[in-house]
């Protein structure tokens, strides 16, 4: 990897000074073929307002192989290589990491030249297997001294050979160095996973095991709360599970880890998809007490909205109401608000968390849903609704797409609803605005995952010092 005397430009030791940045100009966004008929793919979007290419796919790189089922990826390194504990101050932000969850191999693509990305390396599910005991990858975060990867599945052809975690890639050569966990205590799941460089810790999540998810929901786990629902804190460099906090077993499917930026704070915030008892979804704060140890509490409700039973699939006929079901959160670099994803219900939430324990609604945008069907402002049709969210660095600007996992999308939405990928404007005090002229068309047969943001974003930096 080349490396040069100073450290990347878009490497940034405070959030603050990351919202000071340069925009966006260009967006990577994951699409993927739901019944494997096609590879899935890498496309270049252009976010810059004044192009007259603005809210097109301006480049698509396809993988070599079908199947693959891409979900999350992350860069390479990110701002917590200027960490004063790494020996990588110098690296540049120049590859995405894409596992295929489903394959279980992984895509090294150097993006230094976004409309000629390229594959730069390819690393293939039996290494993965052998090196690590784990399958599924899942979650990419660049960490101080290498590439952090969690996984879904254990080992064994199902994925149940023993529990998933974490395995780490070196940053410079890609190769898998091994396991991250020397004690997981309680952890027996997992799904995503974040930290707080100074103080020393990190936070998992959790969702379930491949046969709990590979083919859709199941239902039956499901009401008997059989998905993950706790969250497990860890001394960073001692990979030591040092406390695990049971959120409540009708807490079903603990998903998105979203510390606080300014690493001065001790607050962070995880979604819940369900409450089987009333089926709403739920936001809990965490934050760390003075002795080190750590709390969490109920702070956010999503109530269901009531429904006809001959507008809602099969999975839900029964409970005549569709549950925001909670799948992706996002919090902006200043900490000021937190998106919330409610892909049942087609809504995008925005809440004032200045106030960690009292978040309160301050923007809201219909688009998509199960039984509203929100069209996008443009006329254009949004099918399911909105998923995986992406905010740029100024906070000016929310992006997301629509696709959960392919199997849920056809429960949950059942016919091919298409890609989607859109943009809100966000108000100086709150409140959202869906851009009209920002609605971005897939090739036919596929559907949109995660987006990554040039420069990096606020999803995969992990800052290193206070604001000021």
């Amino acid at each position: 990897m080349n490396q040069s005397f100073k450290p990347d430009p878009t490497f940034h030791p405070t959030a603050k000074m990351a919202m000071e940045a340069p925009v966006e100009t260009l967006a990577f966004t994951l699409m993927l073929s739901p019944d494997f008929s096609q590879p899935d793919g890498l496309a270049v979007v252009d976010v810059d307002p004044s192009s007259d290419s603005y809210g097109q796919i301006l480049h698509t790189l396809m993988m070599p192989y079908k199947g693959d089922e891409f979900h999350h990826f992350g860069w390479n390194a990110c701002s917590s290589a200027l960490s004063p504990l790494t020996g990588h101050a110098f690296l540049e932000r120049r590859y995405l990491i894409i596992p295929g969850i489903r394959s279980s191999r992984i895509y090294i693509i150097d993006v230094k030249e976004p409309l000629k990305a390229k594959i730069h390396k390819i690393i293939e599910p039996e290494e993965v297997f052998a090196k690590t005991g784990y399958s599924r990858p899942h979650t990419i975060h660049c960490g101080p001294e290498g590439i952090y990867v969690s996984t879904l599945g254990g080992g064994g052809k199902d994925g149940t050979d023993g529990p998933p975690g974490i395995f780490i890639l070196d940053c410079e050569t890609f190769e898998i160095l091994g396991r991250y966990e020397m004690d997981r205590g309680k952890q027996d799941k997992h799904y995503d996973f974040w930290w707080n460089l100074p103080r020393d810790y990190m936070v998992s999540s959790e969702w379930g095991l491949p046969p709990q998810f590979e083919n859709g929901i199941v239902a039956e786990d499901l009401l008997s709360n059989k998905y993950g629902h706790s969250i497990h804190f860890w001394n960073l460099r001692q990979r030591k599970n040092v406390q695990t906090i049971d959120l409540g077993e009708n807490h079903q499917m603990a998903l998105e880890i979203r510390p606080a930026h300014d690493p001065a704070k001790k607050h962070g915030f995880c979604g819940v998809v369900v409450d089987t008892t009333n089926l709403q979804g739920a936001i809990f704060t965490w934050w760390q007490k003075d002795d080190g140890t750590f709390e969490a509490k109920k702070t956010i409700t999503i109530d269901p909205q009531p429904a006809d039973a001959d507008d809602l699939p099969d999975l839900l006929k029964g409970f005549g109401a569709v549950p925001a079901l909670v799948t992706d959160i996002d919090l902006s670099l200043d900490d000021r608000f937190l998106y919330v994803a409610c892909w049942g219900q087609g809504e995008m939430h925005q809440y004032d968390v200045s106030d960690p324990m009292n978040p309160k609604l301050a923007g809201k945008v219909e688009i998509g849903g199960i039984v509203r069907k929100t069209p996008h402002p443009s006329g254009k049709p949004f099918g399911y609704g909105p998923q995986m969210v992406e905010i740029s660095r100024d906070g000016k600007r929310v992006y997301w797409t629509n696709s959960l996992y392919s199997t849920w999308d056809d429960q949950f939405y059942p016919g091919d609803r298409g890609a989607a990928m859109v943009m809100a404007h966000v108000g100086e005090n709150g409140g959202l605005t869906l851009d009209e002229n920002f609605c971005v068309d897939f090739p036919k047969g596929y559907r949109s995952h995660q987006i990554r943001l040039e420069g990096g974003d606020c999803s995969t930096d992990s800052f290193c010092y206070p604001n000021v």
